[in-house]
């Protein structure tokens, strides 16, 4: 059986989806664009301002669920353009210091108009 993850402390969804679904030891989020969490609205008009809020936003939905970004051990990246890799690859190693596997592609476009959005798969402590 698995258990839908909220908390007030990341963006609410954007359409009909939860912001994390647990399922046994796991933990799946959907992806996070830079959204504030209090006002809904896009932060950052540059990669860096933008990655530390969408990993502050992951960080915030795995915590509710019992997780943490130590424990990621899968994430998926989206970039607006490819050319911000090596600055996202900055600020994402802040985060995910155990470094999980990854995909990271280029997208033509991201909701809301974002440079950036992530998900993770997590094992719960």
């Amino acid at each position: 059986m698995n258990t839908k993850i909220k908390t007030e402390k990341a963006p609410a969804a954007i359409g009909p989806y939860s912001q994390a679904v647990s399922l046994g030891n796991l933990v799946f989020t959907s992806g996070q664009i830079p959204l504030n969490p209090e006002t809904g609205m896009l932060v950052g008009d540059n990669i860096t301002q933008q990655t530390h809020r969408v990993c502050k936003n992951l960080e915030a939905v795995l915590t509710a669920s019992g997780s943490s970004l130590k424990n990621a051990v899968k994430t998926v990246c989206f970039l607006a353009d490819m050319s911000d890799f090596a600055a996202f690859n900055e600020v994402y190693a802040q985060y995910f210091t155990e470094k999980p596997a990854r995909s990271c592609v280029a997208v033509k476009e991201l909701p809301k108009g974002a440079l950036v959005e992530v998900e993770v798969i997590a094992e719960k402590e």
